[in-house]
This record gives structure tokens, sequence and C-alpha cells, in this order.
């Protein structure tokens, strides 16, 4: 009987890994594939003021921001060349009780000339309370048709806003997320992560919905806004899924380009995964009814992607364990065993020593596995109390 049992556990282990990497992946690209999709054409305004202008939504931009003096001027100097009619464009810098200068760098650029011509408000707090309660305040006293948060690293493309209202003239669009890109990637295994985790998401809106937004940019209606709680880790995740609930769509926009200038290394990385990991455990909990059958592609994609994802480097251990207990009974998990076992040596070799030449596929195995291990210390580290929702900065 105790047999029967590790030999079923270890069989949905591998299957249920199996399908979170490769199956749920393939069948979003069939869905996407056989979706009939339509191109939306947002006018070509070329920064000239005209009669269509007047059917344009208003947007605030939230930038909040926690010792950011490197990248806050480029990323003020951006937002003012985007093409967008500046009557309906608002611009907040919210400092966090940040200790280095970027309140006073972001008041000096927006005096610049090709910006002073721009609401831009630097709301400088004293007190670090967090990114959530910094949200939380300013979307509240916003009066805005969308809302516009942003990282201060990335940089957006300059047809972005006029884009995005185009987008959301369709009233059962609650949020648009655009297309995140990095300038540095710290490794190739990054770089193909988030060229796969873009295709996911693109693919992901034929199931009804994108699932979450990137903070690097993405706009919502103010009228959805509901406030967060002020422990919340992923609130790029947790704040567009409260609308999608609600009952509205996330959609996602390739035209829209938010492109990441903060490089990275693999202790930034590992340590940002550990976190958003964390996060994905608490959203896992807060947003269960989201798995409800009630909401259909929506909670298919929410189970295949956001729940095995967090549950995968458990059912890892759990498979591996399983063929290596029934390897000397069974041939088949001796040849489970032994692939796994080398799909682990492999990673590791990568991982610790680093070669100057490595393959494109073990390089993204590596970079998988890894995280897969800082997923499994951030859940450990949400569950036993260790993990909360104030951000420090990632160096």
């Amino acid at each position: 009987m105790n047999e029967i049992i590790i030999i079923t556990t270890t069989l949905i282990s591998g299957f249920l890994i199996i399908y979170h990497h490769l199956g749920y992946p393939l069948i979003l690209r069939w869905i996407q594939n056989h979706r009939t999709s339509q191109v939306i054409k947002s006018y070509n305004r070329n920064y000239t003021a005209n009669d269509k202008d007047k059917s344009l939504p208003t947007i605030t931009v939230i930038i909040p921001a926690f010792n950011e003096q490197k990248w806050i001027a480029d990323k003020i100097r951006n937002l003012c060349i985007l093409d967008y009619p500046e009557n309906l464009l608002k611009i907040i810098i919210a400092c966090d009780g940040c200790n280095d200068n970027t309140a006073e760098i972001a008041t000096l650029t927006a005096s610049e000339t090709e910006c002073h011509q721009h609401k831009i408000e630097i709301i400088d707090f004293k007190k670090n309370r967090g990114k959530v309660a910094i949200i939380n305040e300013i979307v509240e006293q916003s009066d805005s048709d969308l809302i516009a948060l942003s990282d201060v690293s990335a940089l957006v493309s300059i047809d972005a806003l006029l884009i995005a209202a185009t987008r959301f003239n369709d009233p059962e669009i609650g949020v648009l997320n655009g297309h995140y890109r990095l300038l540095n990637p710290g490794s190739t295994g990054e770089e193909i992560y988030w060229q796969y985790q873009s295709r996911i998401k693109s693919s992901e809106a034929a199931l009804g919905s994108t699932l979450g937004a990137h903070g690097a940019f993405y706009l919502f209606r103010r009228s959805l806004f509901t406030p967060l709680e002020v422990d919340t880790i992923n609130d790029d995740f947790i704040l567009p899924m409260k609308i999608v609930a609600s009952g509205y769509r996330a959609e996602y926009e390739n035209r829209i380009q938010a492109l990441e200038l903060e490089g990275s290394n693999t202790n930034m990385d590992q340590k940002r995964r550990r976190r958003i990991a964390a996060g994905n455990c608490q959203q896992i909990l807060r947003l269960k009814n989201l798995m409800l059958p009630s909401y259909g592609g929506v909670a298919f994609a929410f189970i295949s992607g956001k729940g095995l994802r967090v549950l995968m480097p458990f059912f890892m251990l759990t498979a591996l364990i399983g063929s290596l207990m029934l390897s000397g009974t069974y041939l088949l998990f001796s040849i489970l065993s032994i692939l796994q076992l080398l799909i682990y040596l492999l990673a590791g070799y990568q991982i610790f020593f680093k070669p100057e030449k490595s393959n494109r596929i073990i390089e993204s195995i590596a970079y998988l596995v890894r995280g897969h291990f800082a997923g499994l210390i951030g859940s450990l580290r949400y569950l036993s109390g260790l993990e909360h929702g104030r951000w420090k900065r990632v160096v």
C-alpha cells in the first residue's frame, strides 16, 4: 500500500512538472493561434493638438520611488516626451522616505525646459511607509480616468499613452499591460525567461485576461481601484487581479514597450525572485476565489500558471525523492531518477562554475532550477512569517 502511494505521488508530481513547463504553454499557444485578434489602431498625433484630443481620457502616471537618484532624471524626461496632450496628463513622483537625492534631482529635472510645461508633482514623504501605502494614498486622491503605474528604471515608448487610450475605449478592459524588455539581461537564462513570460502573458489574454501585470508599466481604470492591504508583496499582481475578479479584462499590448534600464546580476535576481515567490504564495491565498469554475479561462490560467508555480519546487523534490526510492525496484523510475539527476547536475555545473562557453538550453535549465530554488525559499519565508510588504532596494 505504501509503495502504491509513493508511485502515485511520484507520477503525479512528474506529470505536473511537465504540464506546467511544457503542456500549459503549448495549450496557451494553441488557443492564441485559434483566437481571432484585431489590431486596434491609435491615431498618429505627432505632438500636434487637434480635435481628436477632446475624446482622450485624463491620465495620471504615478512613479513610486525609493532611493532612485540614478534613474529619476531619465524617467521624468522620458515621461515628458510621451506623445499625449499636456492638459490631460499628470505626473506624480512619490519619494517614499528616500535617504538619497532622489527628491532633489526630481525637482531640478521637472524645472528643465522640456519638462516645466508638464503637470509634474514631486511628493517627498519624509517617512518610509512602503510602496503599497504610497499607491493607496495617491490613487485614492486622484480624479483621472486612467492611472498608470511605472518603475523608475523603466523607459516607456513615446506612443504608449495614445495606444492605451485607444484600447480603453473597450468598456470591458479594466487593466492594460505593456511589453517588458531588458536592456542588459544579467544572463542568457534571464533573457530567455522574460521572453517566455511575455509570450505567456500575450497568450493568457486569449483565455479572458492576462494574469497580473509587470510593475515596469501598466494602466487601469481609476474607478475600479480598491485599496490594497498594506502588507501586499506583489502589488502589480493583486491590484490588477482584483479588478479582473470584479468582472473586467486585463489585456496585453505588445506595442507598448517598457524597457528596463537597470542591469541585473545573479544575487539581485535571486533576491528579487525569492520576494516574488513569497508574493506568489500570498496571492494564491488572497485570490483563491479566482480558482472557482465560474471564472472560466482565468481560473484555468491561475491554477496552471501561478498556482502550480508556487507548488513546483515541492513537486520537483517529491518527483526526485520518489524516483530514487523506487529506482531499485522499477526500471522506469531508475531511468527517471537518472534523468532528473542529470538535469540538476548540468544546472549545478552552470550555476557554480559559470563556464565561458555554454549551451543556451543548459543556461535556461540552470536559470529555471535556480528560480525554483528561490521559489522554495520565498514560499517558506512567507509561510513562516519572515516576508512582509515593505520594500527594500535589491542590490
